[in-house]
């Protein structure tokens, strides 16, 4: 995780383990700019409830929005925050 990233993470209250599950269940889409960004989709959020249940997903819903992007090459964290918008796709 670069420099940036963990500030930003920090500053934007988003705890480790929703990194884990970005890891662990997130889309990837190529953002067209040399990074990959990794966010919960609802492919994702079903997997999530399969396997952790519905209830763990209720009170963790605010941290959902979450998404990173990584360096398509090294796969470092760019950056970590809150999606306000929708994700345009290719």
């Amino acid at each position: 995780m670069s420099q940036h990233a963990s500030i930003r993470a920090q500053q934007r209250g988003i705890p480790p383990l929703i990194d884990q599950w970005l890891d662990l269940y997130g889309h990837e889409e190529y953002d067209g700019r040399g990074g990959i960004v990794v966010y919960f989709d609802k492919r994702s959020r079903r997997a999530m409830e399969r396997d952790m249940g519905r209830e763990p997903l209720r009170k963790c819903e605010e941290w959902l929005d979450v998404y990173k992007v990584v360096e398509s090459d090294k796969g470092k964290i760019i950056t970590i925050g809150h999606r306000f918008k929708h994700i345009n796709r290719k």
